[in-house]
């Protein structure tokens, strides 16, 4: 488990590297195109003063995107218990709790650290799990915040807006320079222009899915070390499989936190989905049960 934090923290800077190459990238087509140096310079800069923001206010940021709501121990005991007992179980600070209103079962964490994280359920997923379902559920979430995840996900998350930002801002500079300067500029610079525009989101979703697909992974498996009962995790998971249905509030920038797709199931949202599928999660915990 030690192990596994260290290389979050590491996989994190090697993101950070990696999506700064990728603005690079990006900023330097904008130069050669407009032969500015100072726009990949400029573009460069706001990117990672940007991304710096992001990890201080992604995890509030986050919240705000899901609705979810902060509650205490009056407003939901049996929620905030289950919490509050996995807390004092992993040794981990007390994190805030939220719930979200939908019907939809589901659950996530999120924060920079364990002594900045949130946890949270659908009011759906509170209904539909029994006390052991939801303590597995939960205590899924709070693998993520001891094992470091939920920084990865935010630093992923902040590059992934990031990515977004610029690739709109290309299209922008582009169509308006165009009007601007229509005797300026190389069309094979428009061209990589519109193709670095496009690819790179599908680049950030891709490395945000093979970041997320092994943490699930982990973070079952770590569930059912803290419990001590694969049968609550597995049973957690089936339910998650036999009522699953995608959340009113959506945002491809927040799917990779959830413990389940909260996305609209299509071949494209399987494909390029941040979580391993759920029959895959159960089989891996049925044929490890003697090892817990």
């Amino acid at each position: 488990m030690y192990k596994q934090i260290a290389e979050n923290k590491r996989r994190t800077i090697y993101i950070i590297i990696g999506f700064v190459v990728l603005i690079g990238i990006i900023a330097g087509i904008f130069a050669w195109v407009y032969n500015n140096p100072w726009i990949a310079v400029w573009t460069t800069i706001v990117a990672i003063v940007y991304a710096v923001i992001q990890y201080f206010a992604a995890g509030s940021l986050a919240i705000a995107m899901t609705g979810a709501k902060e509650i205490t121990k009056k407003d939901n005991p049996r929620f905030y218990n289950v919490v509050e007992n996995l807390s004092i179980t992993t040794g981990l600070p007390m994190p805030k709790v939220y719930i979200v209103e939908d019907q939809a079962p589901n659950a996530f964490a999120t924060g920079r650290d364990p002594a900045h994280a949130a946890v949270a359920a659908t009011t759906g997923l509170i209904d539909v799990m029994d006390d052991k379902e939801l303590t597995a559920v939960m205590a899924h979430e709070m693998s993520h915040v001891k094992n470091y995840d939920i920084r990865v996900s935010m630093i992923v998350f902040g590059l992934v807006c990031v990515v977004g930002l610029i690739s709109d801002l290309a299209f922008r500079m582009m169509f308006y320079g165009s009007r601007r300067r229509d005797n300026e500029g190389s069309p094979v610079g428009y061209v990589l222009i519109i193709i670095a525009a496009i690819l790179s989101p599908i680049v950030a979703s891709i490395a945000q899915m093979a970041v997320s697909r092994q943490r699930e992974y982990l973070a079952d498996a770590s569930a059912v070390n803290i419990t001590r009962y694969p049968e609550g995790m597995i049973s957690a998971l089936k339910k998650l499989q036999s009522h699953s249905q995608p959340m009113k509030s959506q945002n491809i920038a927040t799917e990779a936190m959830y413990i389940n797709n909260p996305l609209r199931k299509g071949f494209f949202s399987n494909l390029l989905s941040s979580h391993p599928p759920i029959e895959k999660r159960i089989e891996r915990l049925e044929h490890g049960k003697s090892n817990f």
